[in-house]
């Protein structure tokens, strides 16, 4: 027998060995990855937690003002494709991660407040649409300019309500 192939009676023994197996997955990946990665992941679990607080704890009218506040120092820069797509995969992976439920909002608030600190002119879109099945549901994406950073492969089936920073 594989050493892979663990051959195991009771379904909680064979659930342990999963376990085992992504947390070691996990640390293999985790080591594999630059520091530069590192960083950047450890800074979207933190804003996808902060988002998950905010959008949990505070008003609606407060979470805008956070998402329309002023971002870092504006960068001359004027293509942020390559920021939008690395911020993108850590607040994604990051949101996979977490022992909370992550969805487009928190995941938007993040990548727009990750992009701003850098400077970069990013949009949170706020949308809606009215499902016969489902009712009322709404959805958060985030821009750069004509980039799409999270959320965007849903965004045309919502209408568009607000975009913070209004531009």
């Amino acid at each position: 027998m594989d050493k892979r192939q663990t051959s195991v009676s009771d379904p909680f023994s064979q659930q342990l060995v999963d376990q085992r197996r992504r947390r070691r997955s996990l640390t293999r990946r985790w080591a594999a990855l630059s520091w530069s990665d590192r960083a950047l992941l450890v800074e979207a679990t933190a804003m996808v937690t902060f988002g998950a607080l905010a959008v949990r704890l505070l008003p609606f009218r407060r979470v805008v003002t956070l998402a329309s506040g002023r971002g870092g120092p504006p960068s001359g820069r004027s293509d942020w494709a390559g920021a939008a797509a690395r911020v993108a995969w850590a607040v994604r992976a990051a949101g996979r991660r977490a022992p909370f439920r992550v969805v487009c909002f928190q995941e938007g608030l993040a990548a727009h407040w990750m992009l701003r600190r850098r400077g970069a002119p990013s949009q949170l879109h706020y949308g809606a649409a009215l499902d016969r099945a489902r009712g009322l549901s709404s959805h958060v994406w985030v821009t750069v300019g004509e980039t799409d950073v999270v959320g965007c492969e849903l965004a045309g089936d919502y209408r568009l309500l607000a975009s913070f920073p209004p531009g």
